[in-house]
């Protein structure tokens, strides 16, 4: 019994590394690419490792061409991922607050209307709004695309939060209004300290979700100086040829934040992953 269970351990281990080994390949291509000049990459590919010669300029150029200047598009990302977080991590949490503790007319159909509007593709919704943030003067903006981002965000988080409410302990809730606390209180100062997981959860999704978007900052921003960062990556491909070293490394700059943010809150992306299956 105790050799099947350590075979059937190897056997699951194999498999693992396997799926992972294949999983990653295709970054450490793209890292090995990112660091290596145009010709190297070409002439011998970018598994080829005798005689390479690495270097660090395509981050450099990535970071500091005029052209494609990925340094003032991670600014934009920034000035728009930030409040596209904080921003709908708020409303959504008292939304999602008073659908699970307060009782008033069509709740049950409000509730309704947020699950309803995720399974709206965003696509469906561009040309609506491309018009609506021209006549609003929110069009080639930062701030109409942080509208946008930040509209789209509370349905989903509000329906996170709210199963991540319904399973907090009300007792505590009640004790602090015996003692004359507040509703809002109650909720900042109760409510919200325990539901740091699911908040930062959310906010990481959220965050990752906004800074890798590229169809809604394609449609709505047009000038190139409001450009975010996955929109100056474009500008790498040249016109004759592509130099894959250089769009590599503006790939990596890309995904850095994410990955490092990743890094920093995996167990937070764990637990949003497991409240959408919580049964509200």
């Amino acid at each position: 019994m105790v050799r099947k269970s350590t075979i059937r351990a190897i056997i699951v281990n194999i498999v693992a590394w396997t799926i992972g080994f294949i999983w990653v390949l295709p970054f450490i291509g793209l890292f090995m690419t990112s660091v290596r000049p145009y010709s190297e990459v070409v002439l011998k590919g970018w598994w080829s490792i005798i005689g390479a010669h690495f270097t660090l300029k395509n981050y450099y150029e990535a970071l500091f061409n005029p052209f494609y200047n990925l340094a003032r598009g991670y600014m934009n990302s920034f000035i728009v991922a930030i409040p596209s977080t904080i921003i709908p991590v708020f409303v959504a949490a008292l939304i999602a607050y008073a659908i699970s503790r307060f009782s008033f007319p069509l709740k049950s159909y409000l509730f309704l209307t947020l699950v309803l509007i995720m399974a709206v593709p965003q696509q469906m919704s561009v040309i609506p709004l491309f018009f609506m943030l021209r006549d609003m003067h929110l069009l080639d903006t930062l701030q109409g695309l942080i509208l946008v981002h930040s509209s789209w965000g509370i349905a989903w988080i509000a329906f996170l939060l709210k199963n991540y409410f319904d399973m907090l302990p009300r007792e505590v809730e009640e004790a602090a209004r015996v003692d004359g606390a507040s509703d809002l209180q109650v909720f900042f100062k109760i409510v919200l300290p325990l539901s740091l997981p699911a908040l930062a959860s959310a906010a990481a999704i959220q965050f990752t979700w906004v800074w890798s978007d590229f169809f809604y900052a394609l449609v709505f921003l047009i000038s190139p100086k409001n450009y975010v960062v996955t929109q100056r990556i474009a500008f790498m491909k040249g016109q004759f040829y592509v130099d894959w070293g250089l769009l590599s490394a503006g790939s990596i700059l890309a995904m850095l934040v994410p990955l490092i943010l990743y890094a920093v809150l995996q167990k937070y992306f764990v637990r949003g992953m497991v409240g959408w299956t919580i049964k509200g």
